[in-house]
């Protein structure tokens, strides 16, 4: 940490920002029509692919498919969120890497799955080497390099949002949730009419294994976040690739230790293997949220030292275990409100940070100086509420 960083842009307490933190209020004419046109497109994608479930296990086993592997979908989807303890991501982005998982990503799979396996069957006269060669081969190819093309999306021309290691996790997990979600509903719905029954596929699916399309993809968001906090061209150039050649990989293994091999292989595969990989993934979570930590620490400093932030504030600010003892405190001062504006104010300072630090390592907009200028100011308005009630 370079604790001799400062802004140059500090502003001083009579400067007045002149760009707002948030975007316009008004939204031209064009964004409605293509917000509207794309909703309409991500619906028809979503009911084609329903009708697509639906053929082949009736709308009996659909709606108890839809059922099952929606209930969980809010809980999971919590857990995530909880991992983004410095800086929230926009709403509107994690809505479209779920969306981006269910909806096409889930449509482009089961055409071309099923093309593979449709043709290897028929190239080797095996139904058995086609069925092998689809769960093994076309689905961990396919389903991540697709998942994959909204995390490149986002990296590339969000940059301002995708600032390290924790946000390509963030935006892997919604797109992984939003597969797992979709295609929960085709093994329910098969479980329904089929042997092997639904609570059994349930507890394997639903329980056992529920984020292990998060954890496939996450290797591909890992491999971006350790691009975006890199200065080192082999290294922007190589961990995306390896990461996603990680999340096929991963996936490939998971897949064929259960149409290969069966039950027992499917099992030690989970144990010696998913297992120690979730905790490797939870050990670089800790990690990440330790180097986020550092760099609100580093970057905020200049606050502390131009008299915008007291020591208590500062240190507040610096880490989980403090912005929650804040916003508890918060809280019992002043209810909801009060609550509301503390949250608000960790992450306005998160922001501010990272803005310093994308400024430091040239990823940058025209209006840095006046963006820094504006969470100045909603951050001192902030703590004047705070202060004084």
């Amino acid at each position: 940490m370079d604790n001799n960083f400062q802004s140059p842009h500090y502003q001083q307490p009579g400067q007045a920002p002149t760009l707002g933190i948030k975007p316009p209020a008004n939204v031209s004419a064009i964004k409605i029509v293509l917000g509207v046109a794309a909703g309409l497109i991500g619906l028809l994608v979503g009911l084609f692919v329903l009708l697509l479930i639906g053929v082949e296990t009736g709308p009996v086993a659909l709606l108890i498919g839809l059922v099952a592997a929606t209930i969980p979908v809010p809980f999971y989807i919590v857990l995530v969120l909880w991992i983004d303890r410095y800086e929230a991501e926009p709403l509107w982005m994690l809505v479209t890497a779920f969306l981006w998982g269910a909806l096409p990503t889930v449509l482009i799979a089961l055409i071309l799955n099923t093309s593979g396996t449709l043709i290897v069957s028929a190239a080797t006269e095996s139904e058995a080497a086609g069925q092998t060669f689809g769960a093994v081969i076309s689905a961990p190819i396919v389903e991540e390099v697709f998942k994959s093309v909204i995390l490149f999306a986002f990296f590339f021309w969000r940059k301002d949002e995708f600032d390290g290691v924790i946000d390509g996790i963030m935006y892997a997990s919604m797109v992984g949730l939003g597969f797992a979600t979709i295609e929960n509903i085709l093994y329910y719905g098969r479980a329904v009419i089929g042997e092997t029954g639904l609570p059994l596929v349930f507890v394997v699916r639903g329980m056992f294994a529920p984020f292990s399309h998060p954890l496939f993809t996450s290797m591909t968001g890992i491999g971006l976040g350790l691009a975006r906090q890199s200065s080192n061209t082999l290294v922007k150039i190589t961990t995306p690739v390896l990461g996603l050649l990680a999340a096929i990989f991963l996936h490939s293994i998971w897949n064929g230790s259960a149409a290969i091999f069966g039950g027992f292989v499917f099992l030690l595969t989970y144990l010696l293997i998913m297992v120690p990989t979730f905790l490797v993934m939870i050990v670089i979570i800790f990690f990440a949220l330790r180097r986020e930590g550092r760099l609100v620490q580093e970057f905020l400093l200049p606050d502390l030292h131009g008299g915008l932030l007291t020591r208590q504030e500062y240190t507040q600010l610096c880490s989980v275990r403090g912005r929650m003892g804040a916003s508890y405190h918060a809280f019992s001062r002043g209810g909801v409100a009060h609550w509301r504006a503390c949250r608000q104010l960790n992450q306005l300072g998160s922001e501010l940070a990272f803005h310093r630090s994308r400024v430091a390592r040239g990823i940058s907009a025209e209006d840095e100086r006046e963006r820094e200028f504006a969470y100045q100011k909603a951050i001192r308005d902030l703590l004047s509420r705070l202060r004084t009630d």
